[in-house]
This record gives C-alpha cells, sequence and structure tokens, in this order.
C-alpha cells in the first residue's frame, strides 16, 4: 500500500466496497444493527440505465421487512409468472404464503436510489468517487488504500464490488468456474408489440431472443443470441442496427426497435469464490458469483447474501458475539451459490443450443414444469421463497422443523404482525398465549430482542409451535413445536 497518504480516515466497524444494491443493502443492515459503516463507490453518481431488472418476491418481502416494499411497488411492474429457461410453461407463484407472490420489474436505477435513501437514513456513511485500490488485512483491522491517496481503516471489509471485484483478488481468493463462451446482445428499446402479444421468447435456427418488460412502462428489454454473432468481443459497442438485425434472424420482426436507452453484451461466464471469507475481508453478490442472467437471479441473491451477513457481521464487529458466528455466513450462503451456479448453467444450455435434440429437451424440461410439485420447487428456488437454513445457528438454540425456515407474516395479538415487528432489524421473540418465550442461546445472549405475542403460529408445511425466534433476516432461529397447555408444557 501507499505511503502517499493524502488523508487517513480510521474508526469504523465495517467498510463496504461497492455501491450497488447489494452494497447499499448490506451496509444499511449492519448499521441498523448498531455497527459504524462507510461504504466506498468509485462512481460518483448512481447509474442510469435499467440494467438488473427482477425483483423476485422473497426479495420484495425482505425489503418489507425494514418497512421498503411500498418504494418499490410503487414504481415497479409486477409479473404473477416467471419463465425458466425462456420454455413455454411458466413458474406460478401464486402459492406462496407471501404478501409478494409475483416478480416485480424495476429499473436497477431506481432500485439503487431507493436503497441509498434508505442506508443514509439508518446512518451509513457513502463516499461516492472512492476507488478502492488495495485492501490489506492486519490481523485487527483491514487497511484501503484509494486512488486519490486517501487511506480508510475498518475493523471489516466486505467486498461487494462485482465480477471484477478488487476486494476479492487483493484478498487472494480464488474464483474458479466456466469461462465465457458466447457474446450476448441485450438492449432497452421501445417496440411495436401487437395487442395482448405475451411476452417471452423464442428459438429457430438462427438463435434464439428473448422480450420482457424493462420496468420503465415504455421501453422492453430485448436478449439476443445469434449464432452468427455469438463469438463477438463482449467489449465491442452493440448498435441499435445490429440488436434489430439479430431480432429479425431469430423472430422474424425488428417489431419496430428504436429509441434504445441502453445496449450492451454480456457473456454465459460462470464463477463461484472458492470461500466467501478470508480473515477479516468477506464477499457477497457478484464479488461472490457471477453466472449468464438466467431467470433475473442476479440481484436477488446478492440481496440475501447481504440480509444474510449484515446482521451477524454488526454483532461481531460490535463486540456482541464471537467470532465464529461469521461462519454461518458462509456455511448457509455458499450452497445457494453453488445450486444458483447450477441452474443458471442448466438454464443456459436450453436456451443456446439450436438443434432438433435441444428442442425435443426443452419440450420435455418444459412438459416437467406442469407438473405442480415440479413447478413449485422450481419457482421456490428461482424467487428465493424457499430457501432455507436446516442447520441450527447456535448448538444450544432449540432444534426444531422451524430452524432456518422462513417465518410467514404471523398476526399478533395487538393486530399487528411479526414482519411489522422486525422492522428495526432486532431478534423477535414470538410466543402464543400460554406458552413462555424462548431463551436466545448463550452466542446471541447480547443481540437485541424484541418480545411479541402471536395469535397462533402456523405454516403450511411446518406444524404448530408454542414459541419460536425469528432472526432479523426473517429466518428461524429456534422453535418448540405443538400447541401448549394450560400449563404452559407441549403434548
Amino acid at each position: 500500500m501507499t505511503n502517499d497518504v493524502r488523508e487517513q480516515v480510521s474508526g469504523y466497524d465495517i467498510a463496504v466496497v461497492g455501491g450497488g444494491p447489494v452494497g447499499f443493502w448490506l451496509a444499511a443492515e449492519a448499521s441498523l444493527g448498531g455497527a459504524r459503516v462507510v461504504l466506498l463507490e468509485r462512481r460518483r453518481k448512481r447509474v442510469t440505465q435499467s440494467r438488473a431488472l427482477t425483483i423476485h418476491g422473497r426479495t420484495l418481502e425482505t425489503f418489507g421487512l425494514r418497512g421498503l416494499s411500498s418504494r418499490f411497488l410503487e414504481v415497479g411492474r409486477p409479473m404473477p409468472t416467471w419463465h425458466f429457461a425462456g420454455l413455454d410453461t411458466r413458474l406460478d407463484f401464486s402459492s406462496f404464503d407471501s404478501p409478494h407472490p409475483f416478480t416485480l420489474f424495476i429499473p436497477q436505477s431506481r432500485t439503487e436510489a431507493i436503497l441509498e435513501a434508505h442506508a443514509l437514513e439508518v446512518g451509513v456513511e457513502v463516499r461516492r468517487g472512492a476507488l478502492v485500490t488495495a485492501v490489506e488485512d492486519r490481523g485487527d483491522r483491514v487497511d484501503l488504500a484509494l486512488e486519490d491517496g486517501t487511506a480508510v481503516s475498518s475493523r471489516w471489509v466486505v467486498g461487494t464490488d462485482g465480477a471484477r471485484s478488487i476486494v476479492r483478488r487483493t484478498a487472494g481468493i480464488d474464483f474458479p468456474g466456466l469461462p465465457a463462451t458466447d457474446s450476448i446482445a441485450m438492449g432497452d428499446v421501445v417496440l411495436d408489440l401487437p395487442a395482448g402479444a405475451p411476452l417471452g421468447g423464442g428459438q429457430n435456427e438462427f438463435g434464439g431472443a428473448n422480450i420482457i418488460p424493462s420496468g420503465d412502462g415504455v421501453h422492453s428489454r430485448v436478449i439476443v443470441l445469434d449464432t452468427a454473432r455469438r463469438h463477438v468481443p463482449q467489449h465491442e459497442p452493440l448498435t441499435l442496427d445490429e440488436l434489430s438485425e439479430s431480432l429479425r434472424r431469430t423472430t422474424g420482426s425488428d417489431f419496430g426497435a428504436r429509441d434504445a436507452s441502453w445496449l450492451t453484451r454480456f457473456t454465459n461466464e460462470t464463477r463461484l469464490a472458492s470461500t466467501y471469507r478470508a480473515g477479516r475481508i468477506l464477499l457477497a453478490g457478484d464479488a461472490a458469483h457471477i453466472h449468464a442472467p438466467m431467470g433475473g437471479q442476479g440481484l436477488n441473491v446478492g440481496v440475501q447474501d447481504a440480509m444474510n451477513l449484515g446482521w451477524k457481521l454488526a454483532l461481531t464487529a460490535t463486540g456482541r458475539a464471537p467470532e465464529y458466528l461469521l461462519d454461518t455466513y458462509e456455511s448457509e450462503r455458499r450452497p445457494i451459490g453453488e445450486r444458483l451456479f447450477a441452474n443458471t448453467v442448466a438454464q443456459y444450455q436450453l436456451v443456446s443450443t439450436f438443434t432438433p435434440a435441444n428442442a425435443s429437451l426443452r419440450e420435455v424440461v418444459s412438459g416437467l414444469l406442469a407438473v405442480p410439485e415440479a413447478n413449485r420447487a422450481m419457482a421456490g428456488e428461482v424467487s428465493g421463497f424457499s430457501v432455507s437454513y436446516p442447520e441450527p445457528l447456535a448448538a444450544e438454540a432449540e432444534a426444531d422443523s422451524w430452524v432456518g425456515r422462513r417465518i410467514p407474516d404471523l398476526p399478533l395479538t395487538d393486530g399487528s404482525s411479526v414482519h411489522r415487528a422486525l422492522s428495526d432489524g432486532h431478534f423477535v421473540r414470538v410466543s402464543v398465549p400460554g406458552h413462555p418465550p424462548l431463551s436466545m442461546p448463550a452466542v446471541l445472549s447480547k443481540a437485541p430482542v424484541v418480545d411479541v405475542q402471536a395469535v397462533r403460529i402456523r405454516a403450511d408445511d411446518l406444524p404448530p409451535a408454542g414459541s419460536i425466534i425469528v432472526r432479523p433476516d426473517g429466518y428461524g432461529l429456534s422453535g418448540i413445536s405443538g400447541a401448549p397447555t394450560a400449563d404452559g408444557t407441549h403434548r
């Protein structure tokens, strides 16, 4: 690290490198948990392009735990079903017990604006124009060097700085996976689609295309894999003429494509960090996992990384929990990254091979997704509704089927609900009348807890419970199943 220091800044518990949606959400969660947080973002202004468009139901539900879902619903466009590899059979979210059983289309520019405002509201210090050039773990702290000569010191650092993460590289964390083999065109353009035309994709011998809403109510997102252009370098600028020609080749029409607000290329490169933590340095979002944007999962999985890590890191960084609590971040979230790797590679295989044999495979998989149980399983994985953390977070936590499960918005006796009780980012200890609340595990004895009483503790696929503890991220920490008797015992 350079000795030419223009400014020395220290005293932070956590430094988050990267100000996209994942970085802002992580910083906000850690600040809400009581840590002093600085977010370092190289860009001086927010992105203006739509970029990541898709917010799935579990992510919207997660934002709702902090009272933010209405901000997204006001500007987003809901879609009741979603695609898997552009197949004819759609994924149906309606069977999930959630206030948001749908996908929301909203430009990333608006998502970032909402999340940055929230981060500032909860006390995050945001430094724009802060390009990190080096990160060094010194055992008791992490030092960061900025391009302008500023030196920043923090107890912990999280890299949310994308696929080419400087944090990951300087921490020496490997990023194995599959290299790019294809270049795919993508643009937000105005189209003349026939009234009532279904949004979706199509394939022929020249390639495949997919059309979805861009979220701004004007443009459509067009994604085209043209066999004649699949090896064009990613850095070569995409033109509207090229996108239109590829649309005509793969669909028979360019639908009058015009007024492009964004044109780019992406690849099918897929990688997963060998570890999510090296000492005092951690990774989340695209810094930890990248993939072809199949199913709109990247932003969503990254936000869930941040939701899982934020409260754990806040407790650890402020001395209220032991460092080994952070081991559960990797054990809970990296398996999700592995599943993301697998399902996006599988989807890309289905959308990128244009042969009669692959057409038959697509027909078979589409038929399988028509089976309700299979559809629900895949819809749960893509949306995040079915994610669970089955291993008890603390050894002395009450082992129960509620542990690690997503907790529905249970009604409380005061007319409120469990999700609203989570708004301050604390643990929520829930019991039904006649049953005593559970004790917090020793490892979390210093964590803030809110006590509430529920009308009932039930979920569609879980046994009734007399008492549960809900983590700040909305998952069960511990629980006791069974309805309580008059003396508070279980039967």
